[in-house]
């Protein structure tokens, strides 16, 4: 008499085969870029056949809308250590632009840019977006803190301080002073506004 599986054990398995498959595909996506993420690719880097990926993933879009969420969670998190236990929304909101310009320093929003070259199956779309929404409410309780009244126009003003020093980093220019100069500007125009 063979002995039975528990479910258990088999939706481990299942989580294990898809952790293998993400894993691959990110180790693709991180050395060449999107374009690289292939069923057939990944495959071979996991060691599976292309029929295995294709009982987790109906695509390689699919799969890349996989790492976009993967990518998301860890921006998220590195955000959230770098503000841990601070309760000051100031310094909350210049750790912050700290943290998200060093990963921009750090290359690692490279990865975000060529796997958002893919677009992403319809059916994965609003998972993407709740993606994003859930990385920037990281940034949402202390702009209300400092009470302003508009947190759509402080959110999006913030953003383009962030969005203009990525850029200038992106050129080559020197992370730690434009880290400072976006985290002066930025609050210098959040205290404006709170004034209104």
């Amino acid at each position: 008499m063979s002995p039975k599986i528990a479910e258990a054990t088999i939706g481990e398995q299942r989580a294990m085969r898809q952790r293998q498959i993400i894993d691959a595909a990110m180790s693709l996506a991180l050395e060449s870029g999107a374009p690289s993420v292939t069923v057939t690719a990944v495959a071979k880097r996991a060691g599976i056949s292309r029929s295995l990926v294709y009982e987790y993933f109906s695509s390689s879009a699919d799969l890349i809308a996989d790492l976009v969420l993967e990518e998301l969670e860890y921006y998220k998190n590195r955000l959230m250590t770098a503000v841990q236990g601070v309760t000051d929304p100031y310094e909350y909101i210049e750790l912050w632009i700290s943290e998200a310009l060093q990963y921009v320093a750090d290359g690692r929003h490279l990865l975000v840019k060529s796997l958002n070259t893919v677009a992403a199956p319809e059916f994965r779309k609003a998972e993407i977006v709740q993606g994003h929404r859930n990385m920037m409410a990281t940034i949402i309780q202390p702009i209300q803190e400092i009470s302003i009244s508009d947190l759509g126009l402080a959110v999006s003003y913030l953003q383009s301080a962030i969005d203009a020093a990525a850029k200038r980093i992106d050129a080559g220019n020197e992370a730690a002073p434009e880290i400072r100069y976006a985290q002066r500007f930025a609050i210098a125009g959040l205290r404006a506004l709170a004034k209104d």
